[in-house]
């Protein structure tokens, strides 16, 4: 943790200068919180504190529910509560406990839950006995829940309190700015600079992508992930986000040898780190020419994203959009198709694209896996593929040389 030492005449310098060594400190502070907050592996909560009722004490997000039911509704919603669905469940079942508890860093964060998974699988150590009566027997399967965030060694920590004062809870909750800074989020959406690369690039990599942008000093990222406090952890899965995060226009224009030409563009304009941020996602942006009779002749097509082999040893192609920039797709129209015929230009969404082919690929497995893993993985692909959806659809109506456009 970096530290400052600072001469009286430094001080006052700072303070004239506008505050320096006052935002250098909230800074810090922040940075040793994270540091101790996110101190991997989290260790166990311990013994609760005496007095702790069983709804207290309890780890579980129903427990919290009962006083928190707006966060626990939009999180049983969101894709941290499903962080530990048949996408990584298949793959556990394959792993051994130190593979696994490299996933679970993020996906199972608590140390709980990793014992009731090593308990489920079979891994040496194992803890002895039964868990404690305050750890619910689901708690592994939760994902990343209210206890992986706001909870340490039975103390509860989140950012300040808005309206109303209620009677403090479990003796109370400590204050920490760091639930309002971006940086919170780094312990699983940013991978350190000696963390796993491809072709150079980390392959989390999504705060300094935000840090790099031109919303680093207008919005964080639980503005926009969770504005309002809402625990919906909205992102690329979401149409409504998509449609937030760019902006796609569409014209007809005349080309240089006078023909006609179909231009699409696509625009980063909201998103305050790349689109899409990380691999797994794939965005469509597709042209096609369309009859009055529902005919379709395709035109063209750009994929935006990062594409990697299945294997992750690979870059394909990264085409991915930083934040402000743009994509311009042009493509000449080689004849007029007659009266009634528009271009439509349409952004399609493969949310889990590089899952999908993981799982297609390790289904040509499916002879070596039990009954179990083999339900799991087909579950995954099939959940995989429903996420796909279109964000947005335009149509331009070609003009008809010598007649109404």
């Amino acid at each position: 943790m970096k530290r400052y030492f600072i001469s009286a005449i430094a001080l006052l310098a700072a303070t004239i200068a506008g505050g320096w060594f006052w935002t250098t400190s909230a800074e810090d502070a922040v940075e040793s919180f994270l540091d101790q907050h996110w101190a991997h592996p989290i260790a166990p909560q311990g013994t609760p504190p005496v007095g702790f009722s069983p709804l207290e004490a309890s780890l579980g997000a129903e427990a919290c529910a009962q006083c928190h039911p707006d966060q626990h509704r939009d999180w049983r919603q969101s894709l941290h509560r499903k962080a530990l669905g048949p996408g990584i469940r298949w793959q556990l079942r394959l792993m051994d406990q130190e593979a696994a508890n490299k996933c679970l860093r993020c996906h199972a964060p608590l140390a709980e839950q990793k014992a009731l998974l090593a308990r489920e699988h079979g891994w040496p150590n194992v803890p002895a006995g039964d868990l404690p009566e305050y750890v619910p027997p689901d708690l592994g399967h939760q994902g990343v829940m209210c206890s992986s965030c706001h909870l340490r060694d039975h103390q509860r920590f989140g950012p300040p309190s808005r309206g109303a004062t209620r009677e403090p809870a479990h003796d109370g909750f400590e204050v920490r700015a760091a639930y309002r800074d971006s940086r919170f989020c780094a312990t699983c959406h940013q991978f350190p600079e000696d963390g796993p690369r491809l072709n150079g690039k980390l392959r989390e990599d999504t705060l300094a992508q935000w840090q790099a942008s031109p919303w680093a000093g207008e919005k964080t990222c639980q503005q926009c992930h969770m504005p309002d406090r809402r625990h919906e952890f909205r992102g690329i899965h979401d149409p409504e986000m998509v449609r937030r995060a760019v902006e796609l226009t569409l014209e007809i224009v005349e080309g240089d040898d006078r023909g006609l030409m179909a231009e699409a563009s696509l625009g980063n304009v909201g998103a305050g780190h790349h689109f899409p941020t990380y691999m797994v996602p794939k965005v469509y942006l597709q042209l096609s020419l369309v009859g009055p009779q529902g005919q379709r002749r395709p035109l063209a097509e750009r994929t935006i994203g990062w594409q990697v082999d299945t294997a992750i040893t690979k870059e394909l192609a990264d085409t991915r959009l930083p934040a402000g920039e743009w994509l311009k797709v042009r493509q000449p129209l080689a004849s007029p198709p007659g009266e009634g015929w528009v271009v439509e230009a349409a952004l399609k969404v493969a949310p889990a694209e590089h899952y999908e082919r993981t799982y297609i690929d390790m289904l040509k497995q499916a002879d070596k896996m039990d009954a179990e893993t083999l339900g799991l993985l087909r579950q995954a692909l099939t959940e995989a593929r429903a996420t796909r959806f279109e964000a947005l659809r335009l149509r331009e109506p070609v003009p008809v040389p010598g007649g109404a456009s």
